[in-house]
């Protein structure tokens, strides 16, 4: 098993309880197909095929449970399906319940559906090695700007300073479920750790791993879908 690489269970929890307005379809956004496949069972296989990962959680909404369990049955590793909630943190929260023997946990996102196992491995390797908190992350490229409610622009930031932060990302779990217990709301994890004041170590992240929000994400997934197989290595 994968513990062979170090002591301590990594789990994985995979919130897929989201609506994907923004994405135009008429079903939850994991469930939206890329290349014939759900976004959330290509989620799945590439964090399994990291070799890094124990066992799997995905919160999904309560009516598609058991439709779930049925799409990632016979994987090569445990895969478990709770329902999620309404918000993201609610899920994650259902996710860490039922990961309660994790020593190290990732929170991936399903939309990130192709993000390469080696990305996988390599914050795996970061908890193993001692890092309480790491997140992959890519050098933002367009200039950011600050604006007030009317639109007006009230200040340009420094790019070299801003990062694009991606998924999964990696927690001693202990920590994490210290960060939830402060019942703050956050659009990710590593907001809440530095919340208490923990460091939170960045590694290069993959422009594979970006995030299928919009219809156009989604052309894209399609598009690199094909050369599938040496991409995602």
């Amino acid at each position: 098993m994968n513990n062979s690489h170090g002591e301590g269970r990594v789990v994985a929890l995979v919130p897929a309880a989201g609506q994907g307005v923004r994405l135009g379809e008429n079903m939850p956004k994991a469930f939206v197909p890329v290349g014939g496949s759900p976004m959330l069972v290509l989620a799945v296989d590439g964090l399994i095929a990291s070799g890094a990962v124990d066992e799997v959680v995905v919160m999904v909404p309560a009516e598609l449970v058991d439709e779930t369990r049925d799409l990632l049955d016979g994987t090569d590793v445990p895969v478990t399906v709770v329902p999620g909630g309404a918000e993201r943190t609610d899920s994650v929260r259902a996710g860490l319940r039922a990961a309660r023997d994790a020593s190290f946990i990732l929170v991936h996102d399903a939309a990130r559906a192709l993000t390469p196992p080696s990305l996988v491995s390599r914050v795996v390797a970061e908890l193993r090695s001692g890092v309480k908190a790491v997140v992959p992350a890519l050098p933002v490229t367009d200039t950011i700007k600050s604006v007030n409610d009317a639109g007006t622009v009230t200040g340009t930031l420094i790019r070299s300073t801003l990062r694009a932060v991606q998924t999964p990302q990696g927690f001693d779990a202990d920590l994490l479920r210290d960060a939830y217990a402060i019942g703050i709301e956050a659009t990710d994890d590593a907001s809440l750790v530095e919340l208490m004041g923990t460091a939170v170590k960045t590694l290069p992240g993959s422009p594979l791993a970006f995030k299928i929000t919009t219809p156009l994400d989604l052309m894209l997934a399609e598009a690199l879908m094909d050369p599938q197989e040496s991409v995602r290595a």
